[in-house]
Protein backbone atom coordinates (compact mmCIF):
# COMPACT_ATOMS: atom_id res chain seq x y z
CA UNK A 1 0.00 0.00 0.00
CA UNK A 2 1.51 3.44 -0.52
CA UNK A 3 2.24 5.98 2.06
CA UNK A 4 -0.37 8.27 0.73
CA UNK A 5 -3.37 5.48 0.40
CA UNK A 6 -2.06 3.83 3.44
CA UNK A 7 -2.57 7.86 5.30
CA UNK A 8 -5.64 7.73 3.95
CA UNK A 9 -6.81 4.55 5.10
CA UNK A 10 -5.52 5.59 9.05
CA UNK A 11 -7.59 8.99 8.74
CA UNK A 12 -10.71 7.09 7.93
CA UNK A 13 -10.56 4.63 10.97
CA UNK A 14 -9.40 7.37 12.86
CA UNK A 15 -12.32 9.57 11.34
CA UNK A 16 -14.94 7.20 12.64
CA UNK A 17 -13.72 6.69 16.21
CA UNK A 18 -13.92 10.42 16.51
CA UNK A 19 -17.74 10.52 14.84
CA UNK A 20 -18.61 7.66 17.47
CA UNK A 21 -17.04 9.69 20.04
CA UNK A 22 -18.64 12.80 19.41
CA UNK A 23 -21.55 11.25 18.90
CA UNK A 24 -21.36 9.12 21.60
CA UNK A 25 -20.15 11.88 24.56
CA UNK A 26 -20.46 15.09 22.76
CA UNK A 27 -16.99 16.02 23.07
CA UNK A 28 -16.34 19.62 20.91
CA UNK A 29 -15.34 19.52 17.80
CA UNK A 30 -12.47 21.48 18.54
CA UNK A 31 -11.33 19.40 21.32
CA UNK A 32 -11.89 16.50 19.49
CA UNK A 33 -9.93 17.37 16.50
CA UNK A 34 -6.74 18.64 18.64
CA UNK A 35 -7.35 14.94 20.79
CA UNK A 36 -6.89 13.05 17.88
CA UNK A 37 -4.16 15.05 16.13
CA UNK A 38 -2.15 15.26 19.56
CA UNK A 39 -2.79 12.05 21.70
CA UNK A 40 -4.27 9.41 18.44
CA UNK A 41 -2.90 9.88 14.92
CA UNK A 42 0.34 8.32 13.99
CA UNK A 43 0.73 7.87 17.96
CA UNK A 44 1.99 4.80 19.59
CA UNK A 45 -0.50 3.36 22.35
CA UNK A 46 0.08 0.57 24.70
CA UNK A 47 2.68 -0.71 22.33
CA UNK A 48 0.24 -0.20 19.29
CA UNK A 49 1.56 2.16 16.62
CA UNK A 50 -1.35 4.01 15.21
CA UNK A 51 -0.60 4.67 11.28
CA UNK A 52 0.85 8.14 10.27
CA UNK A 53 -2.65 9.35 8.90
CA UNK A 54 -3.57 12.07 6.37
CA UNK A 55 -4.82 15.04 9.16
CA UNK A 56 -6.30 17.36 7.07
CA UNK A 57 -8.04 14.59 5.29
CA UNK A 58 -9.81 13.29 8.85
CA UNK A 59 -9.82 16.97 9.62
CA UNK A 60 -12.43 17.54 6.66
CA UNK A 61 -14.13 14.08 7.01
CA UNK A 62 -14.92 14.66 10.31
CA UNK A 63 -15.82 18.53 10.25
CA UNK A 64 -17.83 17.76 7.02
CA UNK A 65 -19.77 14.86 8.76
CA UNK A 66 -20.10 17.05 11.72
CA UNK A 67 -21.45 20.02 9.64
CA UNK A 68 -23.66 17.82 7.01
CA UNK A 69 -25.18 15.76 9.25
CA UNK A 70 -28.29 15.48 8.76
CA UNK A 71 -28.16 15.92 4.78
CA UNK A 72 -26.06 12.70 5.07
CA UNK A 73 -28.40 11.73 7.58
CA UNK A 74 -31.26 11.40 5.00
CA UNK A 75 -29.39 10.20 2.14
CA UNK A 76 -28.82 7.27 3.93
CA UNK A 77 -32.18 6.60 5.40
CA UNK A 78 -33.51 6.85 2.12
CA UNK A 79 -31.09 3.63 1.41
CA UNK A 80 -32.15 1.81 4.03
CA UNK A 81 -34.11 -1.61 3.84
CA UNK A 82 -38.04 -0.31 4.66
CA UNK A 83 -38.69 -0.18 8.35
CA UNK A 84 -34.98 0.60 9.25
CA UNK A 85 -33.86 3.38 10.25
CA UNK A 86 -30.41 5.01 11.59
CA UNK A 87 -31.62 4.93 14.92
CA UNK A 88 -31.63 1.16 15.09
CA UNK A 89 -27.66 0.78 13.15
CA UNK A 90 -24.92 -0.04 15.78
CA UNK A 91 -23.64 3.34 16.72
CA UNK A 92 -19.73 2.63 15.25
CA UNK A 93 -22.03 1.06 11.60
CA UNK A 94 -23.71 4.46 11.69
CA UNK A 95 -20.04 6.27 11.88
CA UNK A 96 -18.73 4.38 9.05
CA UNK A 97 -21.90 4.74 6.37
CA UNK A 98 -21.94 8.70 7.65
CA UNK A 99 -18.03 9.02 6.94
CA UNK A 100 -18.35 6.95 3.52
CA UNK A 101 -21.75 9.13 2.53
CA UNK A 102 -19.62 12.36 3.04
CA UNK A 103 -16.78 11.63 0.84
CA UNK A 104 -19.58 10.21 -1.49
CA UNK A 105 -21.13 13.81 -1.81
CA UNK A 106 -18.19 16.02 -1.15
CA UNK A 107 -14.92 14.56 -2.09
CA UNK A 108 -15.21 14.69 -5.79
CA UNK A 109 -11.65 14.47 -5.75
CA UNK A 110 -11.80 10.58 -4.31
CA UNK A 111 -13.00 7.35 -7.06
CA UNK A 112 -16.66 6.03 -5.73
CA UNK A 113 -14.77 2.81 -5.52
CA UNK A 114 -12.00 4.23 -3.40
CA UNK A 115 -14.33 5.36 -1.05
CA UNK A 116 -16.74 2.39 -0.94
CA UNK A 117 -13.69 -0.35 -0.79
CA UNK A 118 -12.01 2.23 2.03
CA UNK A 119 -15.27 1.96 3.95
CA UNK A 120 -16.05 -1.65 3.79
CA UNK A 121 -12.72 -2.41 5.03
CA UNK A 122 -12.86 0.03 7.53
CA UNK A 123 -16.13 -2.15 8.17
CA UNK A 124 -14.26 -5.16 8.47
CA UNK A 125 -12.16 -3.75 11.46
CA UNK A 126 -15.30 -3.45 13.63
CA UNK A 127 -17.75 -6.46 12.10
CA UNK A 128 -17.78 -9.68 10.15
CA UNK A 129 -18.54 -10.03 6.66
CA UNK A 130 -22.47 -9.63 6.40
CA UNK A 131 -21.72 -5.97 7.84
CA UNK A 132 -19.21 -5.26 5.76
CA UNK A 133 -21.43 -6.12 2.78
CA UNK A 134 -24.18 -4.34 4.17
CA UNK A 135 -21.85 -0.96 4.34
CA UNK A 136 -21.08 -1.93 0.46
CA UNK A 137 -24.37 -1.77 -0.42
CA UNK A 138 -25.57 1.02 1.52
CA UNK A 139 -22.68 3.19 0.26
CA UNK A 140 -23.16 1.66 -3.29
CA UNK A 141 -26.79 3.38 -3.36
CA UNK A 142 -25.85 6.35 -2.31
CA UNK A 143 -22.96 6.91 -4.73
CA UNK A 144 -25.67 6.23 -7.54
CA UNK A 145 -27.93 9.15 -6.08
CA UNK A 146 -24.67 11.62 -5.50
CA UNK A 147 -22.47 11.26 -8.05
Amino acid sequence: MSGSKKSRAAARLAAVQALYQFDMEGTPQASLLDEFRRHRLGMEIDDEKFADADIPFFDDVVKGVIARRDEIDEALSAKLAEGWALSRLDKTMLQILRAGAYELMARADVPTGAVITEYVDVAHAFFDEREAKFVNGVLDAVAKSVR
